[in-house]
C-alpha cells in the first residue's frame, strides 16, 4: 500500500491516550464512566472500567465503538437515522452484532482514513458524547 491508500494503524499506546482523556474529561464533570477502543478491524485495543461505574456500561461503551465503527459516523449524529422511517430504521437488525444508537461512539480519523472508534457509557448520552469527542481532540 503507498502513504496515500493507507493511514497508520490505532496504536495500543494511543487507545491507552483516548482512555486516559476521556476518563479525565468525564472525571472532571463527576461522572464515572467505562471507556472502550476499538481498531478499524473492530477489534478491542482498550477498555477501562471504573468500579464505581455502572456494569452494563461496558456493554454500552463497546456497542457504542462499534457503532460509530461500522458507520463511520459519531453515534449522536445517527439517532433519527434509526426512527420509524429514518434511512437505518431496519439495520440494527441485519447485522451480527447489536448496534446502539445513543451519543458517545466517536470515530477516530488519520490523514482522512478511519483508523478505529472510541465508545464511552456511563453519564448522560450528551456528556458521553463530549468525553469521547474530547478523546479524538487529544490525539488530534
Amino acid at each position: 500500500m503507498s502513504a496515500t491508500t493507507a493511514a497508520a494503524p490505532l496504536t495500543t499506546q494511543e487507545a491507552d491516550v483516548l482512555v486516559a482523556a476521556a476518563r479525565r474529561a468525564a472525571e472532571a464533570a463527576g461522572v464515572t464512566v467505562s471507556v472502550t477502543v476499538l481498531d478499524a478491524g473492530g477489534h478491542l485495543l482498550a477498555f477501562r472500567r471504573d468500579d464505581r461505574a455502572v456494569l452494563i456500561s461496558g456493554e454500552t461503551s463497546t456497542r457504542k465503538a462499534y457503532t460509530a465503527l461500522q458507520l463511520n459516523a459519531p453515534t449522536a449524529d445517527l439517532v433519527d437515522a434509526v426512527q420509524p422511517g429514518g434511512i437505518f430504521h431496519t439495520l440494527p437488525t441485519a447485522l451480527d452484532r447489536p448496534l446502539l444508537f445513543i451519543a458517545g461512539g466517536v470515530p477516530v480519523h488519520r490523514d482522512g482514513r478511519l483508523i478505529g472508534a472510541i465508545g464511552v457509557g456511563g453519564g448522560a448520552p450528551e456528556q458521553d458524547h463530549a468525553f469521547a469527542t474530547a478523546a479524538v481532540e487529544a490525539i488530534a
